[in-house]
């Protein structure tokens, strides 16, 4: 995980504890967004999504980003290149 100040409350670090059967919290060095796979898929939804693109409304904004992360659900060779690297 990032070093997000929201990564570090109490609840949150609860729910990591109650499903450590399931879940490995890696912390990451600070700045260091090459190191976090999910800043490879958020390249991705911008690039794909909204990368030099105006939206008229809030809607216009989650009609895409549904559209995008539902592309990436249905490929999930896609989500798996991303990963790879961490794996």
């Amino acid at each position: 995980q990032d070093n997000a100040s929201y990564h570090k409350d109490a609840e949150v670090w609860s729910w990591f504890k109650s499903n450590r059967h399931w879940l490995e919290v890696h912390q990451l060095p600070p700045y260091s967004p090459e190191l976090n796979p999910t800043e490879r898929l958020w390249q991705h939804t911008r690039k794909t999504g909204t990368h030099n693109r105006f939206f008229g409304g809030v809607d216009a904004l989650f009609a895409t980003l549904t559209r995008v992360f539902g592309e990436m659900q249905s490929h999930p060779q896609l989500i798996s290149s991303y990963l790879a690297p961490f794996c």
